[in-house]
């Protein structure tokens, strides 16, 4: 890992220029060397986890715009497939504020009777949600999209295409245009949303909605294990903005959500770019600070984290995580922990059986939790720690429960 450096001075420190506004004025924050550049597919052995590719991020912070971005990311690295699993629909809490989100999109935009697109849809839960909720018709892409994990009523009127959302589908037009967790995975961010202004053409009555983690929430929080590869575009609420106001978007509102962790932009079309007018936006200064504040305290946290689990494993004490996707991935090959670890447990059955990728842990179910018995289970995102507690006490299991924030 290093400090953050001047783009003058870090050798080795990927593309300098940022890919939302164009400048050269970015300076390297933080690095990690052979990560997974896959962290949620489905591996079923471990000699499979531990032979993944890999890649190297190379944080990179935009002084500019705001925007902050892996400048090693290589997009041909990536695989979305059907061993690509990323669901959290297992989640009463998330399916909770899932349903929430749809109904204040339909209330807010008023969606109803209306051609909805979503890009990045996964399987489809929130589509269906909108469609269902708001009659609505709904039309939906992604390439790692499995055909049924996802009940739909008979009557609802809703298409998927197993594919990447892209110029060829210009013709698929839509009233409302949302894109969930999807942004943070492109790299030529500004060629994106371009791309999609100019698919909208003259319509300016259509409105879009992007939902994106939010980037001072990750890097406020020292929280490492929220960077992995896959992850290539971190956003704050004025760079979010910068990105489609100067791609001829008028911004109307910016939000948070899911305890600040996700970060929402609802924009209009327009036809020339737009200047800032919403008070959120103006948070150049603050998230700089917290990028280098980010770069200067992830080495000691990560240290930290290492030497407590190494002096937790030889007391003899059981560890485990619980979750067993992108985080855990980052958290065990940042850490380079292993017996450490002694599994990573998800409430999701397709992963049973699984392994992560780059460390080989397995990833198991929480009754098996009631042979293990952990001392500790280390939750990934402290949003479910008390649906986490709640299934352990269900199986009479007390271990020290410790959230990541």
């Amino acid at each position: 890992m290093t400090a953050t450096e001047t783009e003058t001075s870090d050798v080795g420190g990927g593309n300098p220029v940022c890919p939302t506004c164009g400048s050269t004025e970015t300076q390297l924050a933080y690095s990690v060397d052979g990560v997974p550049t896959n962290s949620v597919l489905l591996l079923d052995s471990p000699d499979a986890a531990l032979s993944v590719a890999t890649g190297d991020v190379r944080i990179r912070h935009c002084l500019n715009c705001g925007h902050t971005y892996n400048a090693a990311f290589q997009t041909e690295l990536t695989e979305y497939s059907g061993q690509y699993e990323s669901t959290q629909g297992f989640s009463s809490t998330f399916n909770r504020f899932h349903a929430r989100l749809a109904q204040d999109m339909i209330d807010r935009f008023d969606v109803r009777g209306r051609d909805v697109i979503e890009i990045g849809c996964g399987d489809g839960e929130f589509l269906v949600l909108l469609c269902e909720l708001g009659d609505n018709r709904g039309l939906g892409f992604d390439p790692a999209f499995h055909q049924g994990n996802v009940p739909i009523q008979p009557d609802t009127e809703i298409e998927f295409v197993a594919d990447f959302y892209s110029e060829k589908y210009s013709d698929r037009s839509a009233d409302f245009i949302v894109c969930k967790m999807t942004l943070e995975h492109i790299i030529d961010t500004g060629r994106f949303v371009a791309a999609l202004r100019d698919a909208i053409g003259d319509r300016t009555d259509v409105q879009v909605c992007f939902q994106i983690p939010n980037a001072r929430y990750v890097f406020g929080d020292i929280a490492f294990w929220d960077v992995y590869y896959e992850h290539c575009s971190y956003f704050s609420h004025g760079s979010l903005a910068w990105l489609f106001r100067n791609n001829r978007f008028e911004v109307t509102d910016l939000w948070t959500d899911y305890d600040d962790q996700y970060l929402i932009v609802a924009a209009t079309p327009t036809d020339a770019p737009t200047e800032p007018s919403l008070p959120a936006e103006a948070d150049l200064a603050a998230v700089t600070d917290e990028v280098r504040f980010f770069a200067d305290e992830a080495p000691r946290r990560v240290a930290e984290w290492r030497r407590r689990l190494q002096e937790s494993h030889a007391a003899g004490r059981t560890t485990v995580l619980w979750g067993g996707g992108s985080k855990a991935v980052a958290f065990l090959t940042t850490l380079g922990v292993g017996d450490e670890i002694a599994a990573a447990v998800d409430i999701n059955p397709r992963k049973h059986g699984t392994y992560l990728g780059g460390t080989g842990h397995k990833v198991i179910g929480p009754d098996d939790l009631v042979d293990l018995q952990p001392d500790e289970v280390i939750v990934m995102n402290p949003i479910y720690t008390d649906e986490i507690a709640a299934d352990l006490r269900s199986r009479s299991l007390e271990p020290v429960i410790t959230p990541l924030d």
